[in-house]
């Protein structure tokens, strides 16, 4: 089972799993979905699942330290006089707070060893050699749990909550191991918070023929995505970038749209797949994408992609950071001599600066995505640094930011900057990012677009067309929810004939036009590896 496109996850184990939970008294349903949960990363990983249930004990006890010591703080705030309140508040959170540095650190600790030893040690390596000093960090080899980053960043969440009391602590281990392993999220998200799924997991709806029909409706707009559009699609993508000195500015060019056409098709597809698999069992998982190509922004786009790691990084890291004594100080004295708009901003940047370098290595190790992260922190800060500059001049030649000319042009440019930012993202490594970059722009020409070599690239008529117009479905659909279109219910509201031959006709398209079969590679989710 490779990911939740495979036949052996949607017409083998979703069924089993719908199958079983269905007839299994409620109260037994919970752990149907606990079991099938473990054996799904049993599956994927092996004897790796230790990694999930040492993360999962930690917080359970570590949250159970927490509830205890807000307990004995309430008693004693009752049994002490009003004036010795402040004294004993502060007692506890500092308890508090280095209960839950420990707990961070060991679930942190963990994923940092696993995924970023090996990195770590061969720069410093690098680095020794450079300065000539006289030794050698060995370079460990770690095989890496799937999941552990979205379960890692999942786990802190819970951990930070309840220390902030927004929640309390969960008595139940077996609730909040199903939080944490919830089969169809554990591969590639989203990030969910304790209070969004853990009940709903908990609860054992019954089976309902609206849930499944939604569910399975949506996995199949995924599988659209991802089986026709995305792996169609990385035919290309793998052609030109793993060998792109054979090719010209333009085939690059190509390729990194390519990509990130891909990258948007394959993850959103598998998360339609995993939306639509949780809501068969009645539980609604945030939303992780709402149409980010038609953001005008950078900042806006990463409103609308992977909404649940940038809300994360926002709650867990931008605000502590943005909020806490030092950068407040800074804040109030830079507002005194930069005003209302630039004042906040060399506080906001730092913080910013901490989200973005977070997000590049929350991808992978290596340089490529530290850049990745530090690429899209600099248009951020400059849209937010030249915003007073571009509204003055807007406001000075009456142009209309509302306008549909003005929107296009800013989506345009917004799609431009994403795509580059994506081109070094998938390039192997730093140096053959800025390699490819020097390509298509140096030597940018429309040579094997036109002459008839794109056909040898991996992808040939049929491939283009297909592809395009199944792009252009997956357009038509987000331009009507953009425009408050409910497209689903829509569906649903048809007469049956008609619901049925629309359900039919998009089954069939799958099938026929799948990329699969003869001349087609298999291609693992993206997401899984990060």
């Amino acid at each position: 089972m490779t990911s939740y496109c495979s036949l052996l996850y949607l017409v083998i184990f979703l069924p089993a799993v719908t199958a079983v939970w269905g007839i299994a008294p409620r109260s037994w349903r919970p752990f149907v979905l606990l079991g099938a949960s473990y054996a799904f990363f049993w599956e994927l990983s092996g004897k790796l699942v230790f990694f999930l249930f040492l993360a999962t004990l930690v917080i359970y006890l570590a949250g159970l330290r927490l509830a205890a010591l807000k307990k004995t703080r309430d008693r004693l705030l009752k049994e002490t006089q009003k004036s010795e309140h402040k004294a004993v508040r502060a007692s506890c959170r500092s308890r508090q707070r280095l209960v839950l540095l420990i707990a961070a650190a060991a679930v942190l600790g963990i994923l940092i060893v696993l995924k970023y030893g090996a990195f770590v040690n061969e720069n410093l390596n690098a680095l020794a050699g450079w300065l000539r000093l006289p030794f050698r960090l060995p370079v460990p080899s770690f095989l890496l749990p799937i999941g552990i980053s979205f379960y890692s960043l999942q786990a802190i969440s819970y951990l930070s909550d309840v220390y902030r009391e927004t929640i309390e602590a969960d008595r139940n281990p077996f609730r909040l191991a199903l939080y944490m392993s919830f089969f169809p999220q554990l591969m590639e998200g989203p990030i969910c918070r304790y209070a969004q799924t853990a009940q709903a997991l908990w609860q054992g709806q019954k089976l309902s023929f609206r849930n499944l029909t939604f569910g399975v409706q949506r996995i199949a707009f995924g599988m659209l995505k991802k089986a026709v559009i995305a792996d169609r699609l990385n035919l290309l993508i793998e052609t030109v970038f793993d060998d792109y000195a054979q090719y010209d500015g333009g085939v690059i060019a190509l390729s990194m749209f390519f990509y990130t056409c891909q990258l948007y098709m394959e993850f959103s597809g598998t998360m339609d797949v995993v939306a639509g698999s949780a809501e068969i069992f009645g539980v609604t998982l945030p939303e992780n994408f709402r149409r980010p190509f038609l953001a005008p922004t950078i900042s806006k786009f990463w409103t609308r992609w992977h909404i649940t790691l940038g809300t994360w990084f926002k709650d867990y890291v931008f605000y502590p950071l943005s909020m806490s004594k030092r950068l407040t100080r800074l804040t109030v004295r830079a507002r005194k001599h930069l005003g209302n708009h630039y004042g906040p901003i060399p506080a906001a940047a730092a913080a910013l600066l901490a989200v973005w370098l977070g997000n590049g290595l929350w991808h992978g190790a290596g340089w490529h995505y530290i850049f990745f992260g530090l690429y899209h922190f600099t248009w951020i800060l400059f849209e937010n640094l030249t915003e007073p500059v571009v509204r003055t001049y807007a406001a000075k030649w009456r142009i209309n930011r509302e306008s549909l000319p003005w929107r296009m042009m800013q989506i345009t440019r917004t799609i431009l900057l994403v795509n580059v930012g994506e081109l070094f993202f998938r390039a192997a490594s730093l140096r053959d990012g800025f390699a490819m970059f020097g390509r298509m722009t140096g030597d940018f020409t429309l040579r094997s677009l036109t002459n008839g070599a794109i056909w040898n690239l991996g992808m040939d008529r049929l491939d283009f067309l297909i592809a395009g117009i199944s792009l252009a479905l997956v357009l038509t659909v987000h331009i009507l929810c953009e425009r408050g279109v409910a497209v689903r219910e829509t569906v649903a509201g048809q007469a049956r004939p008609v619901r049925w031959a629309l359900y039919s006709a998009l089954f069939l398209y799958i099938v026929i036009f799948g990329a699969y079969g003869e001349g087609y590679v298999p291609v693992d989710p993206i997401y899984a590896g990060f």
